[in-house]
C-alpha cells in the first residue's frame, strides 16, 4: 500500500489537540475525515506529535497509507479542499517508504513558545502568544535555559499525567531570544515529555521577571519535584515548528 508523508500547519484554537477524542474535534479526526472526503478511504493518520488543545503547529507531520497511488500533489490539494473551514492545512505532500512513521521515526522535534512582553495586551494576535505585561530579562532567561540542556530527570517538569514510561530525556537546544515585542524560548528533542516545553516556558519566565534566577533552575531540576518548578505556561504560546527524519524519510 502506498504511503503518504503530509506536513501541516494549523492553528490549535479550535482544536482539542492532535489526538481523537470524544470530547471535541481534533486535527487526526479533521485529516481522517479529509481523506475519507477526497477518496472514500477511512485510513488511521498517525502524528508525529501529540499536540494539546490550544497547541499550534507550522511544521505537524502525520502519515497514512491509501490503497492506490495518488499524485501527492492532488493529495495535497483534495485534503485542503476537505479539510475547509478546519483552520488547518496541508504545506507539503511526499510519498514515503513503508518503514517511515512519522512518530517513530523521528530524530527530533522542534517548538516554540512564544510571549509577546508589552504593556498593551496583543489583539490581532490574541490566542497566538501569551502576553506579558511586565518587562522580561531575555538574557537572564537565556543563561538559566542553558542549564536544562542535556541528559537529565525532567520530572521536576514533567505533567503530573504524563504517561511516559521514563522522565529521563535529552533536550539538544533552549534558547531564549527577543524580536521587538517577542520573546521567543526555542527547544529541540528527540521527545518530550508532557507538558515539558511549556512548564520550562513557564519557570523561564519567572526568571525573566527577577523572581527567580538560573540557580533556581538548577535546584528546581535536582528536585525532581513538579512542585518545585514554575508555573504551566498557557497552550496558546506553544507552537509545534518542525520534526526531523533521517533516511527512513527518503521520498518514492
Amino acid at each position: 500500500m502506498p504511503r503518504y508523508k503530509v506536513t501541516m500547519e494549523y492553528d490549535g484554537r479550535e482544536f482539542v489537540g492532535w489526538q481523537r477524542q470524544a470530547n471535541g474535534f481534533s486535527v487526526q479526526q479533521a485529516v481522517e475525515e479529509a481523506v475519507d472526503g477526497f477518496c472514500g478511504e477511512k485510513v488511521v493518520v498517525h502524528g508525529a506529535g501529540r499536540t494539546d488543545s490550544g497547541v499550534h503547529a507550522r511544521g505537524q507531520v502525520a502519515h497514512f497509507d491509501l490503497s492506490r497511488e495518488a499524485d501527492p500533489n492532488t493529495v495535497r490539494d483534495a485534503l485542503n479542499f476537505h479539510l475547509k473551514p478546519a483552520p488547518a492545512v496541508v504545506i507539503d505532500a511526499a510519498a514515503v517508504d513503508e518503514e517511515f512513521h512519522a512518530r517513530f521515526s523521528a530524530t527530533a522535534r522542534v517548538y516554540r513558545y512564544r510571549i509577546t512582553n508589552r504593556r498593551a495586551a496583543p489583539t490581532i494576535e490574541r490566542g497566538l502568544t501569551w502576553w506579558a505585561p511586565v518587562p522580561l530579562d531575555h538574557e537572564a532567561m537565556n543563561e538559566a535555559a542553558r542549564v536544562l540542556i542535556g541528559h537529565h530527570d525532567f520530572t521536576t517538569f514533567r505533567a503530573t499525567a504524563c504517561q511516559a514510561k521514563s522522565p529521563v530525556k535529552t533536550l539538544d537546544v533552549l534558547g531564549v531570544r527577543r524580536d521587538g515585542d517577542d520573546i521567543f524560548i526555542d527547544a529541540r528533542a528527540r521527545s518530550f515529555l508532557h507538558h515539558q516545553v511549556r512548564n520550562m516556558a513557564g519557570t523561564l519566565k519567572l526568571v525573566g521577571e527577577g523572581k527567580w534566577s538560573a540557580a533556581d533552575v538548577t535546584e528546581a531540576l535536582k528536585a525532581r519535584d513538579r512542585s518545585r518548578g514554575g508555573p504551566t505556561a498557557p497552550a496558546c504560546g506553544l507552537y509545534l515548528m518542525r520534526v526531523l527524519y533521517g533516511k527512513s524519510a527518503k521520498t518514492t
